[in-house]
């Protein structure tokens, strides 16, 4: 497998703030154990530390990834390391509140979509708590309010930037609509967005608006919650409240469809001498349509392989090639 070193780990940055990252970031969802069938806390924190080591300097996290169970791990794992890290984290998914609308339960708590001025300002102060840190580099809504003008959420993260609190500010799920709206107020660095070889909606409807507008787009789920990673095991079961259980991308047929898409790609996989997901990290970020590719690890040896995707050339034959493949096997998966 390609491993990868601060040398083969290329930079973008984070646009008009000038704030330089890794191309490849590490996503801590599944370390907050929600949806993911729990979690193992000593494994995240060596996992993220690997990261680093491995070149890998953007980390992202969020409150609602285990009620703060990921941004707590991600403190732990940063202590006497914050200045290698380029940390993002994100505000708009509360349970301090009932305001804006519900959107989900988590833990027996009901998790609001709310942007509201004061409500962000609380949610910043905790976040630098459980990331024992006195500065977010990239502050990102993570959901959208429909309750709350956006002149009033640009406003106050604006008012965080002016006080050194967050360095940068971002947009997730976001539409054109309310990214220009946004953008009305204020410069606004990144917008992350779901991204993957199967998930490509945002290359006609988002990402012209962030050229424009210089706004780095960081891709989510690149592996596709592990669909991409390479050939699920056809008796694989997954337990408890993993997402993927109920998903139904990874039904028995697509698991024999992404067998066929995998098998026809294996020779360039051994020509290139790495694993099937670094290949699939290495499409996303050649295809040019996102600047940050995020990928979700939970232990060092995840963390160290994703990484080591920075070190795959892909060229355009290489390319054409896994477009085609795809073209034939994936285009039907649910």
């Amino acid at each position: 497998m390609s491993n990868s070193s601060n040398a083969s780990m290329k930079k973008t940055t984070l646009g008009p703030s000038g704030i330089a990252c890794s191309t490849i970031g590490l996503g801590t969802w599944a370390m907050g154990g929600w949806m993911w069938g729990g979690g193992d806390n000593a494994a995240a924190v060596l996992a993220i530390q690997a990261s680093l080591d491995a070149g890998v300097t953007l980390i992202d996290t969020a409150p609602a990834y285990g009620l703060g169970r990921s941004e707590s791990i991600v403190g732990t794992a940063l202590k006497g390391r914050r200045q290698e890290a380029v940390v993002a984290t994100k505000c708009g998914l509360v349970w301090h509140t009932q305001k804006g609308t519900h959107f989900f339960e988590e833990d027996g708590h009901p998790v609001h979509r709310h942007l509201g001025r004061e409500s962000i300002f609380h949610e910043c102060e905790e976040s630098l708590k459980r990331l024992q840190t006195d500065y977010i580099d990239l502050y990102i809504t993570h959901w959208q309010d429909s309750t709350t003008p956006v002149e009033e959420t640009m406003g106050a993260l604006l008012d965080l930037k002016k006080q050194g609190k967050i360095r940068a500010i971002g947009v997730s799920n976001v539409s054109p609509e309310t990214l220009a709206e946004y953008l009305r107020y204020g410069p606004v660095d990144a917008a992350q967005e779901r991204y993957s070889l199967i998930d490509r909606e945002i290359e006609q409807t988002l990402v012209p608006l962030c050229t424009e507008h210089n706004v780095v787009v960081l891709g989510y789920s690149s592996l596709a919650l592990g669909l991409l990673a390479g050939p699920i095991d056809p008796a694989r079961q997954f337990t408890g409240d993993d997402q993927r259980a109920a998903n139904p991308r990874f039904s028995a047929e697509n698991r024999a469809k992404l067998k066929a898409f995998f098998e026809e790609l294996e020779p360039l996989r051994q020509h290139l001498e790495c694993s099937f997901g670094q290949l699939m990290i290495a499409w996303t970020l050649a295809r040019g349509s996102v600047q940050v590719a995020l990928c979700g690890a939970r232990v060092s040896r995840q963390a160290t392989e994703n990484a080591g995707a920075g070190a795959v050339q892909l060229r355009d034959d290489a390319l054409a090639l896994i477009d085609a493949a795809a073209g034939r096997h994936l285009h039907a998966l649910a």
